[in-house]
């Protein structure tokens, strides 16, 4: 659970670092120069901030973005605050298979490393509405789509781990949302459905999957004896686009619980980045972070057989998809 006290006093916590620690801070000191990253939504709000911080960092940068023109004028701030970053725009849209499977081909026709996959982009709150593929949108776009990414690029992840002796990472953006759910935690069986649809219970669930996808692919590469962790991470309650579809209800939800437990971009992306480059997470895996600090998420989110099966169901939900 998220601590209260700690939230609205900004106390580091464990890992020195706390819900009022930016991404700069998280990361000083540390050198990505030798890094390459993939990140997906680092057009705006903190997945371009993560992205910033990590070229500031000397990484590689590669951001996945639907909209390109906001991607073209994200790569210019970030190059007016760092003239030598290095940033690269492709084009990616998470609700669509077909756009997966090209952003992955262009990625690996440049034969460039990939050392860190951070799995940021998503939709909140939307009505119901259906994927370019059939599916239930946020399901699609928040957990389908970064589920194919990962796992298209996963063997280039291992090929470079293995090569370099530098641990791989995968980062998944969850959120606290993933405690309210369904009943049961997925839809397995109602998953399109528009009947009992709730857009808050249906980004609750796209978020439990981002943790029990971390969490499966994480038993299954440290079974492999693979050099690649992955974790996924609440980044705070933030203010940005992602609210676009509930803006109205979450600045009345600002007004009435005051600046205390909201973070501005620099901490939204804080546990991202620190989870991403810092070296006290080496060979940490298959755990939940919130504000810098491992966290419990919910038994849901903890349930190995729950995770096992959405992996199942998800891998179908893609051969459904393609094959359309």
């Amino acid at each position: 659970m998220v601590n209260m006290f700690t939230l609205m006093t900004g106390q580091a916590g464990r890992s020195g670092f706390g819900s009022a620690s930016t991404a700069e801070q998280v990361t000083r000191g540390i050198d990505a120069s030798n890094l390459t990253a993939i990140i997906t939504g680092g057009a705006s709000g903190i997945g371009l901030e993560t992205a910033r911080v990590l070229a500031l960092r000397g990484a590689h940068v590669i951001i996945g973005a639907r909209n390109m023109d906001a991607a073209k004028e994200a790569k210019q701030l970030i190059l007016k605050d760092n003239g030598s970053a290095r940033v690269e725009l492709l084009k990616l849209d998470l609700c669509s298979v077909k756009s997966i499977r090209e952003f992955a081909n262009d990625f690996l026709l440049r034969n460039l490393p990939l050392n860190i996959l951070i799995n940021n982009a998503g939709i909140m709150f939307c009505p119901h509405q259906f994927s370019e593929d059939g599916m239930e949108m946020q399901f699609a776009t928040n957990h389908i789509g970064h589920f194919l990414l990962t796992n298209l690029l996963l063997d280039k992840m291992k090929q470079t781990a293995e090569a370099t002796g530098i641990e791989g990472r995968i980062v998944n953006l969850s959120s606290i949302a993933h405690r309210h759910t369904y009943k049961g935690g997925i839809r397995f069986h109602k998953i399109n459905d528009k009947s009992g649809y709730s857009d808050k219970r249906a980004y609750g669930q796209s978020k439990l999957a981002n943790i029990l996808h971390a969490n499966e692919l994480s038993r299954r590469l440290k079974k492999e004896g693979v050099n690649v962790t992955v974790n996924s991470v609440h980044p705070g309650i933030i203010m940005t686009n992602l609210m676009r579809h509930s803006y109205f209800l979450m600045r009345l939800f600002k007004l009435f619980t005051g600046p205390l437990i909201w973070k501005n971009v620099p901490q939204g992306a804080a546990t991202t980045c620190y989870v991403a480059l810092h070296p006290n997470l080496e060979g940490i895996t298959g755990k939940y972070f919130v504000d810098c600090n491992e966290s419990k998420p919910s038994s849901l989110a903890r349930n190995e057989k729950l995770a096992e099966k959405l992996w199942d169901f998800s891998e179908e939900l893609i051969r459904w998809a393609s094959a359309k």
